[in-house]
């Protein structure tokens, strides 16, 4: 397992996260053999989310865990909040915030969060509301750090403004099959849909301000429309080259899309969000892998993006 220094924080990080989205499949046994997995293959860091089963994935993850200041000490923790469900709006107030917090906390039979993620951008946000909750978290030892899902870099700069804390975080989707990061910085001025710019250079910007991102949904393409490993009626050539090169490192196809994101020099986090205790262990395995420059372009073509 790498390890990455989070930015502007002295958090060590793995740079497997596990994602606990899904713990509401799983019995509490199961769960608990899910997370002792993770932590047995290095894995230190673990991401929520107060609407995650609305709360009840972080109830299955405590008690499976038996969390008690032994354990703690050994993880990372982070949760998100902000996102209303199923009403299908976003509250970054004050009020909201804070209550958020201490839910997640209650749940999560915890002291503290190590980071604490506002989830996907508020167009009502009002930066100085945002900012007297984060400081009232952090005064009282109950956030350590923050930062941001799915945030552009002038949403970033606006929060920044106001906040007297270096944001730490962009947690955002990224796969072979989902690469808007990455496409247009490639095929810049040119009269083709790849270069449209969709991402306002995110990747760029939080490399220059050392904010560590977050790849969500590294197996998936388009929005939760499916895995894209042994699809070969959409994905033929990919899947293709992701087989050869497997066998070449003898692991499977889905280690070698974990090694294709953390092939990246951005230090990039990738969010496994597995139920399978093989899957993850197979996931982990990529992040030991090194691709050649010529294998990373080969993998991003395959996925039928043009590198001119």
């Amino acid at each position: 397992m790498k390890y990455i220094k989070i930015g502007n924080t002295d958090l060590s990080a793995s740079n497997m996260i596990m994602g606990n989205m899904r713990l509401t499949q799983l019995a509490v046994s199961e769960a608990e053999k899910l997370i002792r997995t993770a932590m047995e293959e290095g894995i230190n860091f673990f991401d929520h989310a107060d609407i995650y089963g609305k709360g009840k994935c972080e109830e299955i993850f405590a008690e499976a865990i038996q969390m008690n200041p032994s354990t703690r000490e050994k993880m990372i923790i982070q949760s998100k909040c902000g996102i209303i469900s199923p009403e299908g709006y976003f509250d970054f107030s004050k009020g909201h915030i804070i209550q958020s917090v201490e839910g997640i906390l209650s749940r999560l039979k915890t002291e503290y969060l190590d980071i604490l993620l506002l989830h996907r951008p508020d167009p009502l946000m009002e930066p100085e509301e945002v900012a007297e909750a984060f400081e009232a978290l952090h005064n009282s030892g109950k956030v350590k750090y923050f930062g941001v899902s799915n945030h552009n870099p002038t949403q970033i700069e606006l929060l920044q403004k106001y906040i007297p804390y270096k944001l730490v975080v962009n947690q955002m989707q990224l796969s072979i099959a989902h690469t808007p990061m990455i496409d247009s910085g490639i095929t810049l001025n040119m009269n083709i849909d790849q270069a449209v710019n969709r991402d306002s250079s995110i990747l760029e910007y939080c490399r220059l301000h050392d904010i560590t991102v977050q790849a969500w949904s590294p197996f998936q393409h388009g929005f939760f429309e499916g895995t894209f490993l042994g699809d070969i009626e959409r994905y033929p050539e990919l899947n293709k080259v992701l087989d050869r090169l497997a066998e070449k490192y003898d692991v499977t196809t889905t280690a070698m899309a974990v090694a294709w994101i953390t092939r990246h020099p951005a230090n990039i986090q990738v969010v496994l969000g597995t139920t399978n205790v093989q899957r993850m262990k197979d996931a982990c395995k990529g992040a030991e892998i090194k691709l050649t420059r010529q294998e990373w372009y080969e993998i991003y073509k395959a996925a039928g993006n043009i590198v001119p």
